[in-house]
């Protein structure tokens, strides 16, 4: 299964904001748009992988590299 990424550059200041915009992603990696998400924001990924977490039709893995945070889903079958 190929991934297709979802590449951003946000950063938000407040940990509300970046809670806000997780459950707005979640929402469209639930609905398959794209099953992973990289961002330079660790706290998008982390509510991110909060959120996805409850969706127990998905695995959620994550990834950190340098200055890059990723979060993807496989869908359990």
């Amino acid at each position: 299964m190929s991934i297709r990424w979802n590449v951003e550059e946000l950063m938000f200041d407040s940990l509300y904001e970046a809670e806000v915009w997780a459950d707005s992603l979640a929402n469209e990696m639930y609905a398959r748009l794209y099953n992973g998400y990289d961002t330079p924001d660790y706290k998008i990924a982390f509510f991110l992988a909060f959120r996805l977490a409850e969706i127990k039709e998905f695995t959620i893995r994550t990834a950190r590299t340098v200055d890059r945070y990723q979060v993807w889903v496989t869908i359990n079958s």
